[in-house]
């Protein structure tokens, strides 16, 4: 702020002696001052020549032409030069109050009708930006209010405009343009921070999740690559499982929104208040589900475990459907992480093994349950099972984990 006082002040300087210098021009162009000047100097120059005009014998009443050439001299004085003391007027009269009417008129028009005050409001926006983003970045962050919303944004803006290779602020930018649905600017921000920074991980999980939002289908599938590529780290954000199962429920897919939503529990565990939430979650797939397996197009399983079955930690649960004929390679199969038993999950031709037969086309099937160790399924000494009875296509079907291999 204090540069642009100091500027301002410089230019009513600048204003001010663009006024002052016709005033001392006119001052030093008297030109009543300069024609007597002049008329002394031809009088003087005019007597010398007289002179020797006498002397060469070219004249011979000298004193007559004097006493004209003076007369001459004396009629071309003006009247008022006489006055000229008693009239003169000092050029501060006029340069003062020109002056005062200069500087009042521009700081009047400011303050009347400039931004003084929202110039003051940005610096000071700008000055908190720190803290304010600091408060977005937390967990918190959704307790912004609306002003402090509106206040971030034109402090990033400010920066960016001025430091726009900052990954970390087009980031930002881009989760208020999420948190305000505001699609154009959130993809854009994004966009920008992962093309500064294509590696760090929550620029990746910022710009699927903006991508997610668009009409676009070639914005989704791209958003869908990201996140599959985050699944593969060492560490997988629970955002990243919930934008998946957001997007599988969206697209239909119920077993596969189920199966992320199953995994987020099994991340943060029941003591979790969003365990209850993730629960409904589920509940509300099945419910979509549910009319489907009326219809006799999918096998609705309910999986419990017996008395005396150990789980391991790192054991998945594999379920697979046969033909009644107990046939060992399976029509369809699903791999499902352990939750809380009795689990849940339904099978539909979407799982289905064999290229041009699908699950649909069985009458008649059984299906087995199994609780794999080591991620091999060619394996099975050791593990827990379970099998139902032959039903019919469309029966719910209940298996119990009670064998081991």
């Amino acid at each position: 702020m204090t540069f642009f006082w100091l500027s301002t002040l410089i230019l009513t300087f600048f204003g001010c002696v663009f006024i002052a210098l016709p005033i001392f021009k006119n001052r030093a162009n008297d030109d009543a001052a300069v024609r007597d000047e002049l008329n002394k100097a031809i009088f003087k120059n005019r007597l010398a020549e007289l002179h020797e005009e006498t002397q060469e014998g070219l004249v011979d009443s000298e004193q007559e032409l004097i006493a004209d050439l003076k007369q001459s001299l004396l009629d071309d004085i003006p009247a008022q030069s006489v006055q000229r003391n008693s009239s003169y007027v000092s050029p501060m009269v006029v340069l003062i109050p020109s002056i005062l009417l200069v500087v009042i008129l521009s700081y009047g028009f400011y303050l009347k009708f400039g931004a003084a005050s929202q110039v003051k409001q940005w610096q000071q926006v700008n000055a908190n930006l720190p803290a304010l983003s600091k408060k977005m970045m937390s967990p918190e962050g959704a307790a912004l209010s609306d002003d402090e919303m509106d206040d971030l944004t034109l402090a990033l803006r400010t920066r960016l405009h001025y430091q726009p290779q900052d990954a970390t602020g087009w980031l930002l930018l881009g989760r208020i343009g999420l948190a305000n649905r505001d699609i154009e600017t959130s993809i854009g921000s994004m966009k920008k921070a992962y093309a500064l920074d294509p590696k760090d991980a929550d620029v990746k999980l910022g710009y699927a999740q903006a991508l997610m939002l668009s009409q676009d289908e070639l914005d989704q599938n791209q958003a869908r690559e990201i996140l599959t590529a985050l699944v593969q780290q060492d560490y997988v954000d629970l955002r990243v499982f919930s934008l998946l199962a957001f997007d599988a429920f969206e697209r239909q897919d119920y077993p596969a929104a189920m199966k992320y939503w199953r995994l987020m529990q099994q991340m943060i565990g029941p003591e979790d208040s969003r365990y209850e939430m993730l629960s409904r979650s589920i509940e509300r797939a099945q419910s979509k589900m549910q009319p489907k397996a009326i219809d006799g197009k999918m096998v609705p399983v309910t999986i419990s475990l017996g008395a005396g079955v150990t789980l391991e930690q790192n054991a998945v649960l594999i379920v697979s459907v046969h033909s009644s004929d107990g046939a060992p390679m399976p029509v369809a199969a699903a791999r499902y992480p352990l939750t809380q038993f009795p689990i849940k999950v339904v099978l539909d031709d979407s799982n289905s093994m064999v290229q041009g037969r699908k699950l649909s086309d069985l009458a008649q099937l059984i299906v087995r349950v199994r609780l794999d160790t080591d991620g091999n399924v060619s394996t099975k000494q050791g593990d827990w099972f379970g099998e139902s009875a032959a039903m019919s296509l469309g029966q719910p079907v209940e298996v119990v984990i009670n064998k081991q291999y």
